[in-house]
């Protein structure tokens, strides 16, 4: 008997090694499109220093890109809804055509 036949097709095993568990620090995100893609890429901005450092890339399909705009907005409600409004603070503004958040 095959041990898969009775598994959820839509339950995905997913692998998260030490490295990458261990996370980045970012305080800054740019987001750039094409047709075809959004590329997100995640910086760690120190104060007082000139220099910013992309510390990820991330490049999604424009339908992945909709769902994680979609779990992004949940989750913020969720995390709002527990622990009080985030509040927004003067926009940090790069020159350019993308978009800072």
């Amino acid at each position: 008997m095959d041990n898969n036949q009775n598994q959820d097709p839509n339950n995905i095993n997913i692998e998260l090694n030490e490295v990458v568990a261990a996370g980045v620090y970012a305080n800054l995100a740019l987001v750039n499109h094409s047709p075809s893609e959004f590329v997100v890429d995640f910086i760690q901005l120190m104060p007082g220093v000139q220099q910013a450092k992309v510390r990820s890339r991330i490049i999604l399909a424009p339908l992945h890109a909709k769902r994680v705009l979609a779990a992004l907005q949940q989750n913020v409600a969720n995390y709002e809804q527990q622990f009080g409004e985030i509040k927004e603070v003067e926009p940090f503004v790069l020159g350019g055509n993308n978009v800072q958040a």
